[in-house]
């Protein structure tokens, strides 16, 4: 298993996440084919350069926008999306399910920030910084980027305190910023005092949504360190440091034997087909590892479905929630389970069709199993007019042929 460790020493916003997962070793053109299947591409570029913040060289990743205004992480006016509208952009995209989820959850969080503080409904807030562009990049990008390095758990420091005032879109606030104070409530602060946004919504949103939690680097063997750079200079250095490698309990590339997780069952036999597709795309919205339909013969040899959730075990009453919302279902079974899961990683390899993404597991270093990303093979075939067997033929072929 594979951890990431965000040490916003100097706090944090969604350009610096993206440059410090890609310093720590996300693939930058990878990114870019991924943030493709966005369809808003032609709405925006991003670019990579190093800089120096100091004395601490870090990647500087920029997104330019087309429509005549440039990548701003304050908070002033901005052509705003609605939750609405960002969730259809992120679900009818072609990325991973887990990117999906992660995202849409990471906009749940600022919404409901918005919302609260608003006095309104999630859907009636049209977002501002949040709603822009260059926060889908962000937000999307830096969940692609821990897909790719393959990181299942992130932790995070203590947030730094600053001070000053802002311009929203309702005039002059104090820092921080109304929404990034709501996200972060619980999260611990150290002071810092330095004068200035230093931590954006964007930026705490991504941390208050996947961080198991908030304190100290926990126990770990580092891997790669990245160091990603803020757009402004204050009296430290401006970047986001994230550390990258595995638990001290576990050994790189070796499976991890102590993986718990909560699987939650139930029967239903009075629900129609159609709407099983609507339950399990809520049950990995909400976070579900796995979700599977079985065939089973009930009393009276009634045909039903068993519903199968493998989730963490801290997530049993979400999913208890979707389950009884979504189906006919009026009780469910848990137990809790072992699993053994071989360390992985999403690595790109280059095809005569373009890029694809291939997962790898390793066992004590040594690769055991490998499969392109189908999404990938699906798109590729498309474009090239090609069988999709194809196409992931020829990825397994350019992945063993450079390793």
């Amino acid at each position: 298993m594979r951890v990431a460790y965000f040490d916003c020493f100097a706090g944090i916003s969604g350009d610096m996440t993206l440059g410090a997962l890609v310093d720590a070793g996300a693939d930058f053109e990878l990114l870019k084919t991924e943030l493709g299947r966005l369809h808003i591409h032609d709405e925006f570029e991003l670019s990579l350069e190093r800089v120096t913040k100091r004395g601490i060289s870090a990647a500087d990743v920029t997104v330019k926008l087309h429509h005549h205004h440039d990548h701003d992480h304050g908070h002033g006016h901005s052509h705003g999306r609605s939750f609405t509208d960002i969730t259809h952009i992120i679900e009818h995209s072609a990325l991973s399910e887990r990117v999906k989820t992660n995202a849409i959850a990471i906009f749940a969080k600022l919404g409901e920030a918005e919302a609260k503080i608003h006095g309104k409904g999630i859907e009636e807030i049209h977002f501002h910084e949040v709603g822009a562009v260059d926060a889908i990049v962000d937000i999307v990008g830096a969940c692609v980027c821990l897909e790719l390095l393959g990181i299942q758990k992130v932790y995070c420091g203590p947030i730094p305190t600053f001070h000053g005032t802002v311009e929203i879109a309702h005039g002059t606030f104090p820092l921080p910023a109304p929404a990034t104070i709501e996200i972060l409530k619980g999260a611990p602060w150290r002071e810092l005092g330095i004068e200035g946004e230093i931590v954006t919504p964007t930026g705490a949103a991504i941390v208050a949504t996947l961080a198991e939690g908030f304190g100290p680097m926990p126990e770990m063997s580092v891997e790669s360190i990245g160091y990603g750079a803020g757009k402004k200079d204050f009296g430290v250095p401006n970047v986001l440091r994230i550390m990258v490698g595995t638990p001290a309990d576990s050994g790189s590339g070796e499976p991890s034997y102590n993986a718990e997780v909560a699987v939650i069952e139930t029967n239903i036999d009075d629900l129609s087909p159609q709407v099983y597709e609507v339950v399990m795309e809520r049950l990995f919205e909400a976070g579900a590892l796995d979700v599977y339909f079985t065939p089973i013969q009930m009393k009276k040899n009634r045909p039903a479905t068993l519903l199968s959730v493998i989730c963490e075990p801290d997530q049993v009453c979400t999913m208890s929630a979707v389950i009884f919302g979504e189906t006919t279902s009026i009780g469910i079974r848990i137990d809790t389970r072992r699993r053994v899961c071989l360390d992985r990683e999403i690595v790109s390899v280059e095809t005569e069709f373009g890029p694809i993404s291939i997962k790898v597991a390793r066992y004590e270093g040594s690769v055991l199993n490998i499969q392109p990303e189908y999404e990938d093979c699906k798109a590729a075939a498309a474009k090239h007019a090609v069988p999709l067997k194809r196409v992931r033929d020829a990825a397994v072929a350019a992945f063993y042929s450079r390793n």
